[in-house]
């Protein structure tokens, strides 16, 4: 299976979800945004769970949490070791997925604070422009102006996030959550450099976003509350 990330703060917040690409003769299954209310989770304390389960409790019991409101997302928690965990939704994903405006997906990251830096802030923007009615081709415009501008820059050395949160959901194709991992954000990078995305290797990588980034994703052995994936590699 392909992932492909979400570079929204990373080139966005790139968030990265695993998503699938819209078929070449059908109809988008998702071709706007849904009513707001479908994004949320039914209270706060559950998108406080969420996002805390992206990363082992030694990190995200002393995270910042943001939690998605009306107009963005919020601080609910303040944090003390410079990462923050929130639950990134279905505009993290690149332009042309068929999935940009799934309700259904949550997406728990952590962001180590380089990543809070330089790869959450387009994500945070890109949420902005949903909330606000943008269309997706408004966005896709404004991205590029953006870049134009220079006001997306690549992610800082040492960009990282943890999603080992296993009750998210990422895309229709999985329909839940994929393999545990960690993900690494570099400036634009070709996969090969890694062995990304090769026969039997272990690391995944997309480069297919606007943004200047590329993450590879490595899976691991167990989910943050300890418990061992159990999911076919």
């Amino acid at each position: 299976m392909n992932p492909r990330l979400a570079v929204v703060g990373i080139g966005v917040t790139v968030l990265v979800v695993v998503s699938g690409q819209v078929a070449a003769n059908g109809p988008a299954p998702y071709p706007t945004m849904a009513p707001l209310a479908q994004y949320l989770l039914p209270t706060p304390a559950d998108e406080i769970a969420l996002a805390r389960s992206a990363a082992p409790p030694s990190i995200a019991d002393h995270a910042e949490v943001r939690t998605l409101g009306a107009k963005g997302y919020e601080t609910a928690v303040k944090g003390s070791n410079g990462f923050v965990c929130l639950v990134e939704r279905a505009w993290a994903n690149n332009f042309d997925s068929g999935e940009f405006w799934n309700p259904k997906v949550r997406a728990p990251h952590c962001f180590n604070d380089a990543a809070v830096r330089t790869v959450l802030p387009t994500y945070l923007r890109r949420t902005e422009w949903a909330l606000s009615g943008v269309s997706l081709e408004q966005m896709t415009e404004r991205t590029r102006t953006a870049l134009a501008a220079h006001e997306i820059q690549p992610p800082e050395n040492g960009s990282m996030a943890y999603m080992m949160g296993k009750n998210g959901y990422l895309n229709d194709e999985v329909h839940g959550h994929w393999h545990p991992h960690v993900m690494f954000y570099l400036p634009r990078t070709p996969p090969a450099v890694w062995g990304a995305n090769a026969k039997g290797s272990p690391v995944f990588a997309d480069a297919g976003g606007l943004e200047p980034v590329t993450v590879f994703f490595v899976p691991v052995t167990h989910w943050s509350d300890g418990t061992p994936d159990d999911m076919p590699h």
